[in-house]
C-alpha cells in the first residue's frame, strides 16, 4: 500500500513539474570547445561591458541624491538636474541592464537549446552598439543635446536609431540560435527573451516614427514608450532569467510550465496599453486613462502566476538560501517583481494617485521594481551562470557583501521615498505652501542619499567579483560555494 501510494503521489508531482530543458537533445548537435569558449566570452564581454556602465550611471545617481541634500552643490551647468538625470536614467536602462540581460540572455538560448550560439560575430557587433549608442547619447546629453520632454528616451533620434540597430542583430542572433535548436521543444526562458527582443523593436520603431508625435499624441506615445520600456523589455528578460537560473540552483524542474505560458500571454495582452495611467486627470480621453486602470489591476494575472511559479518551485528549499547566494538575490527579485508590480497595480487607481503621482512616492516605486526586481535577476543569473562559463567563482566575502549592502540600501532608499513621497502628497492635497513640502522632504532626502551610498558601494563590490569571475585566479570553492553552485552546469 506505501509502495501504491508513493507512486501515484510521484505521478502526481510529474504532472505538476514539468521537466526542464531535455537532458538527451532530440536531435544530436556537436558543440564544440571552441564554440564554449566563444559563447563564454560573448556573456564576459557583455557582463564586463555592462559593469562599466552601472558604475557609471549609479555614481551619477549619487550626485544626484546629493544634490537634493545639498542644491548649492555643483551649481554649473553641467551638473544641473536636467542633464544628470536622463544621463542617470538612460545609462542604467540602456548601458547596464540592457547589455546585462543580453548577455545571459544570449548564454541561457544557447545552453537550454543545446545548440551553438548562431553567431559569435553579431553579438559582438550587437555588444558594440549598444555601447555606442550609450556612449554617445551620454555626451550628447552632457552636452545639453536632448529630444525635449521625453522620458526614457531623451537621446537624440539618431542615437536612437543606433540603440534600435542593436535590437534588431540582437533579435535575429538570439531566433536564430533558439531555431537551431537540438531540443524539441523551446523552453520557458526562450519565450520571454525572445518576445522581449521583438516587442521592443517594436516600442522603439514606434517611438522614433516623428508624423504623429506632436500634441496629445506625443504625450500618449510617451506614456507608451516608457512603461513597456520596463514591462515588455526589462521584465520579460528578467522574468526569463528566473525560469533558468532557479531551476538550475535547485536541481529540480520550474513548477509548472504551463503556468508560465499562461503567465506569458496574459502579460502581452495586458501590459501593452496600460502606460496611459501615467497621465490620469490629464486631457487624454478619459476611456483610455480608465482603460489603462482596469488592465493595470488585470496585470495581477501575470504577476501573482508568474511570482507562484518560482515561490513555489522554491517550496521545501529555503533552507537552502542559508548556503547560496545566487539562489538569495534571485529569491529578493521574485519578492521585488510581485511586491513592485502590485504596488503599480494600486497606484493607477485614481484617489491613490491623487495623492502619489508626481512626488518622491514614483521614484521610490521605480527603484522598487528597476532595482529590487530586475537589478537582483542579473545579480543572481550573473552569480549562478558565469562560473559554469568561466570556472572561476567570486568569494563568498564579496557575495555576502554585494547582497547585504545592495539589500539594506535599496530598503532604505525605497521607504524613505516612499514615506517622503506621501508626506509631500498630503502637503498639496491639504492645500499647504509647496515649500512646506519640500521642507518636509529634506530628512527624507538624507536617509535617500544613505541608501544610495549603500547601493553604490555594493556595485563596487560586483565589480570587484565579476573580475574574479573573469580575468581572476581559479579559486577553490568552499564547501558553502560549492552547494551554490549546484547544478550550475548547463
Amino acid at each position: 500500500m506505501k509502495m501504491m501510494l508513493a507512486a501515484a503521489l510521484h505521478v502526481q508531482r510529474r504532472r505538476c513539474e514539468p521537466a526542464m530543458p531535455q537532458t538527451a537533445p532530440a536531435h544530436p548537435v556537436k558543440i564544440s570547445k571552441n564554440d564554449d569558449e566563444a559563447l563564454a566570452r560573448v556573456f564576459m564581454g557583455y557582463t564586463v561591458s555592462a559593469t562599466v556602465w552601472l558604475i557609471f550611471a549609479t555614481f551619477v545617481g549619487i550626485l544626484l541624491a546629493y544634490k537634493f541634500g545639498a542644491p548649492e552643490f555643483g551649481p554649473g551647468e553641467w551638473l544641473t538636474f536636467g542633464r544628470l538625470r536622463p544621463i542617470h536614467t538612460n545609462g542604467t536602462f540602456y548601458g547596464w541592464a540592457s547589455i546585462a540581460l543580453v548577455g545571459l540572455a544570449y548564454y541561457v538560448a544557447a545552453r537550454s537549446s543545446r545548440t551553438p550560439l548562431f553567431s559569435a560575430r553579431l553579438a559582438w557587433l550587437g555588444l558594440w552598439l549598444f555601447n555606442i549608442a550609450a556612449f554617445v547619447g551620454t555626451v550628447a546629453l552632457f552636452l545639453g543635446y536632448n529630444a525635449g520632454d521625453l522620458e526614457y528616451r531623451e537621446w537624440p533620434w539618431p542615437v536612437r536609431l543606433i540603440f534600435l540597430a542593436a535590437l534588431l542583430v540582437t533579435a535575429w542572433n538570439l531566433l536564430a540560435t533558439v531555431a537551431q535548436r537540438s531540443t524539441d521543444d523551446i523552453y520557458l526562458s526562450n519565450w520571454y527573451t525572445m518576445g522581449g527582443v521583438l516587442w521592443t523593436c517594436i516600442i522603439a520603431v514606434v517611438a522614433i516614427l516623428p508624423w504623429y508625435q506632436y500634441g496629445l499624441g506625443q504625450v500618449a506615445v510617451s506614456g507608451f514608450y516608457m512603461h513597456n520600456a520596463v514591462g515588455m523589455w526589462f521584465t520579460p528578460l528578467a522574468l526569463g532569467i528566473f525560469y533558468y537560473a532557479l531551476p538550475k540552483l535547485l536541481s529540480r524542474p520550474i513548477y509548472s510550465y504551463a503556468l508560465g505560458i499562461f503567465a506569458f500571454w496574459t502579460n502581452l495582452v495586458f501590459y501593452p496599453i496600460i502606460g496611459a495611467h501615467h497621465f490620469l486627470f490629464s486631457p487624454l480621453p478619459w476611456w483610455l486613462q480608465t482603460t489603462a486602470i482596469v488592465f493595470s489591476v488585470a496585470m495581477l494575472v501575470p504577476v501573482l502566476g508568474g511570482s507562484a511559479n518560482f515561490l513555489l518551485t522554491m517550496r521545501g528549499s529555503y533552507g537552502e538560501l542559508r548556503h547560496s547566494y545566487p539562489l538569495m538575490f534571485i529569491f529578493v527579485g521574485v519578492l521585488g517583481y510581485l511586491l513592485g508590480s502590485t504596488q503599480g497595480t494600486f497606484e493607477a487607481f485614481r484617489s491613490l494617485q491623487a495623492i502619489w503621482h508626481l512626488t518622491n512616492y514614483t521614484v521610490g516605486h521605480s527603484h522598487l521594481t528597476m532595482y529590487g526586481f530586475v537589478n537582483f535577476a542579473i545579480w543572481g543569473g550573473v552569480y549562478a551562470l558565469l562560473p559554469a562559463a568561466t570556472g572561476k567563482s567570486p568569494s563568498q566575502l564579496g557575495l555576502a557583501l554585494h547582497f547585504w549592502m545592495a539589500l539594506v540600501g535599496v530598503v532604505i532608499y525605497v521607504l524613505s521615498l516612499s514615506i517622503g513621497g506621501t508626506i509631500q502628497g498630503l502637503d498639496w492635497e491639504h492645500g499647504l505652501p509647496f515649500i512646506q513640502s519640500v521642507i518636509d522632504m529634506q530628512p527624507f532626502y538624507v536617509w535617500r542619499g544613505v541608501g544610495g551610498v549603500l547601493m553604490f558601494l555594493s556595485h563596487l563590490v560586483f565589480a570587484w567579483n565579476i573580475w574574479g569571475m573573469t580575468v581572476g585566479i581559479r579559486l577553490r570553492q568552499t564547501a558553502p560555494e560549492q552547494v551554490a553552485a549546484r547544478g550550475r552546469t548547463a
